[in-house]
């Protein structure tokens, strides 16, 4: 029977004998290129593969909520016919939100490698509320009446339901296809552990797990590698917690805005005015500004504010969401005594703040820990040193009594600093004077050294050094090395 060599058609070896280039060309270098280019072009396909099967993932979970909504929509399609549509969107929407678990609102964290790793997704739930706040603008758009908005707002959604199911196929067809090219060659990574066990006949102690007239062998497994994993029982990448890292600082809530999260959360008629004279806060941007307030008054331990502030910030967002009569809708709903959009806004409520009090207790800790060890943020200064080896900064005082011109224009400028600065000047230390300094601003300090400059009270004088004493001589002596090494640092 012949020998069947195909399954080595696969191998991807580097045949460098019969490669031919140009004489001007350096053949090593020319095979080391191409070998680079290999090298590059089979990471950058394996980068590509991890983007899609993750971007797969987030897909599929969109496509999970969005599918949840539409059926929710399609279920009280009937109830529209007799009720106000909108609140019969407004309940579909509610009992889509509340029939997930938040623990699995967050997607996961990007592999590392790929495009804005460290970048965090914003959560499904704030998704689907850009994807409710994209429908109720293309109704109004489209200037429909409110005895068909319900039905155009079932097709609207599903519109959006069959986009991500098209991005979703033309995602697999691109990935099948990556992984059909990568799996075409075989190559040294393409090398794994093959057998890593053994069978061992043990017998067992005597005395152990048997009769008095002994037992007999048994037969047991013996790892080679104990700690092995196999990739499959590998854990899925950790969920992210928050969008922590985001610049908070460009985020700012308006006036208006921050007017309204002052109003407490058990004043609905008070918000709901508010809302109603001001719809122009009903924005993304405000929420994140007043959910920026939040967290800052967590971090200073003022924890009723701060979720006074997430309850204001949802509760525009939640409006927002439920499109043009959004804002009356949702007051009514949350002000009926047991219904269910109580349920879902509170617990929604509850998990934003305590995601927001978790990490903002562990920014207080870091930085009790780091107050405690001392540590600092680095504030630049303004100091005076000598730069020159041999070379000292004198400090003398313009006396006031002076015929001189430039000594009575050096006195008014030192009368011009501030009392501080004047004692410190007085005593002629200059230790005692970047002290000073160092209390200052940069931009204050350095106008000061300017006028110190002017004022001839500083100095720079070379220094006269006692050579008969043993201080003299060590300072001699490092002066010396100092030059040396001015010269040749090596």
């Amino acid at each position: 029977m012949p020998v069947d060599y195909s399954k080595w058609d696969a191998l991807e070896l580097s045949d460098d004998s019969d490669i031919e280039v140009h004489p001007n060309v350096d053949k090593r270098s020319f095979i080391r290129a191409k070998q680079n280019q290999i090298h590059q072009q089979r990471q950058e396909r394996k980068l590509q593969i991890e983007t899609y099967k993750y971007e797969r993932v987030v897909n599929n979970g969109l496509i999970k909520r969005i599918s949840g909504l539409l059926d929710a929509l399609k279920s009280h399609a009937s109830e529209a016919r007799t009720k106000n549509p909108a609140e019969v969107a407004f309940q579909a929407v509610m009992e889509s939100a509340a029939s997930l678990d938040p623990k699995d609102d967050q997607p996961p964290a990007r592999p590392a490698g790929i495009h804005n790793a460290e970048e965090s997704l914003p959560t499904y739930t704030k998704m689907m509320a850009t994807l409710l706040d994209q429908v109720n603008k293309a109704l109004d758009e489209k200037k429909v009446g409110q005895d068909e908005r319900y039905n155009a707002m079932v097709e609207e959604v599903g519109e959006h339901l069959k986009k991500v199911e098209e991005l979703q196929g033309q995602l697999e067809v691109k990935l099948a296809e990556l992984e059909r090219e990568e799996a075409r060659k075989i190559t040294s990574e393409s090398i794994h552990t093959g057998f890593d066990s053994t069978h061992i006949n043990k017998s067992s102690a005597p005395g152990v797990g048997g009769s008095a007239g002994g037992s007999k062998p048994s037969s047991s497994v013996e790892l080679l590698n104990p700690n092995y994993t196999p990739p499959e029982a590998l854990p899925a990448p950790s969920e992210a917690t928050a969008d922590d890292d985001d610049d908070d600082d460009e985020v700012t809530a308006s006036p208006a805005a921050q007017k309204f999260a002052n109003i407490k959360s058990s004043e609905y008629r008070e918000s709901h005015a508010f809302l109603s004279s001001h719809p122009e806060i009903l924005t993304e941007k405000e929420t994140d500004g007043i959910l920026v307030m939040a967290f800052d008054a967590q971090l200073e331990n003022r924890s009723d504010y701060a979720r006074n502030c997430v309850h204001q910030a949802l509760l525009i967002q939640y409006c927002r969401a439920l499109g043009r009569d959004g804002v009356a809708l949702f007051f009514k709903r949350i002000t009926t005594p047991g219904h269910k959009a109580q349920e879902v806004f509170y617990k929604d409520v509850q998990d934003t703040y305590m995601k927001i009090k978790n990490r903002s207790r562990e920014i207080n800790l870091q930085r009790a820990k780091d107050e405690a060890e001392g540590k600092t943020e680095g504030v630049e200064q303004i100091q005076l040193h000598a730069v020159d080896p041999g070379t000292v900064i004198n400090i003398r005082i313009p006396p006031k009594d002076s015929d001189d011109l430039d000594v009575q224009t050096g006195r008014a400028i030192f009368e011009s600093f501030s009392p501080e600065m004047q004692r410190a000047l007085e005593t002629g230390s200059l230790e005692e004077v970047n002290k000073v300094l160092g209390k200052m601003s940069v931009e204050d300090a350095e106008e000061v050294v300017g006028k110190l400059g002017e004022s001839g009270v500083l100095s720079v004088e070379e220094e006269v050094i006692d050579a008969t004493t043993e201080e003299g001589k060590e300072k001699i002596k490092k002066l010396e090395q100092e030059a040396k090494y001015a010269d040749d640092p090596e």
